[in-house]
């Protein structure tokens, strides 16, 4: 049965129209974006389809052109599409976040930063600069490798804090394996960085770690 025989109620875009974006299922958002279908599957088919066969909807997202095209109905122009919109969501949280204070909107902040270090298939260490009202004045990635005192450079991050005139910085960085949670490694370069920091008068304000979660060190208590 085509989508369009379907009860008006539960076709994907009209359920999107009256009862917002975030009541249809992954299936039914990418079925949206798919458009149509293939022969015998409609749409939301192709869609559970993809799901089942990547295993979920960041699979799918992380999956690379080769493996993304060799998917019956799916091609170049589907993964040039995709990839687009991952990209505009990227900018989107970037905007938002740089707008006003992060402080007062610790989501946007975390959305943003997950969007850009969760999927790294290596440890990066990030590192948002923020003025004396707390605006967002750069993103950077900074190191690459095990976050540990022999690959995060205090002396490197005090040179990047000076060249902005930074008055605060919130540090992230990525835990490849998905598990979130600080390591002691993790906690020593914090408090190293701080004490660097200490010495020019620029506040820590945040470190979070990404994975398949978000762990704050500050709500941790740990700064």
């Amino acid at each position: 049965m085509a989508i369009t025989d379907w009860p008006v109620d539960e076709r994907p875009r009209e359920k999107l129209l009256s009862r917002g974006a975030q009541s249809l299922s992954d299936a039914e958002l990418l079925a949206i974006f798919l458009r149509v279908g293939v022969r015998g599957k409609t749409a939301v088919d192709l869609a559970r389809d993809l799901l089942q066969g990547f295993g979920s909807l960041r699979q799918l997202f992380d999956a690379d052109a080769q493996n993304f095209c060799a998917v019956q109905g799916m091609g170049e122009a589907k993964y040039v599409q995709l990839q687009a919109v991952l990209e505009m969501s990227r900018r989107y949280l970037a905007e938002k976040m740089q707008r006003g204070d992060p402080l007062s909107d610790p989501d946007a902040v975390r959305f943003y930063l997950t969007a850009r270090l969760r999927d790294y298939r290596f440890e990066v260490f990030a590192c948002l600069f923020l003025d004396n009202r707390h605006r967002v004045i750069q993103y950077e990635e900074l190191f690459r490798g095990t976050i540990d005192g022999a690959s995060v450079h205090p002396r490197e991050v005090v040179r990047r804090a000076l060249h902005h005139n930074a008055a605060a910085v919130i540090f992230a960085h990525n835990h490849p394996s998905g598990v979130a949670e600080p390591s002691q490694a993790d906690e020593r370069i914090t408090r190293k960085l701080q004490d660097a920091l200490c010495l020019i008068d620029v506040r820590v304000l945040d470190h979070f770690v990404i994975g398949d979660h978000v762990v704050s060190f500050a709500e941790r208590g740990l700064l």
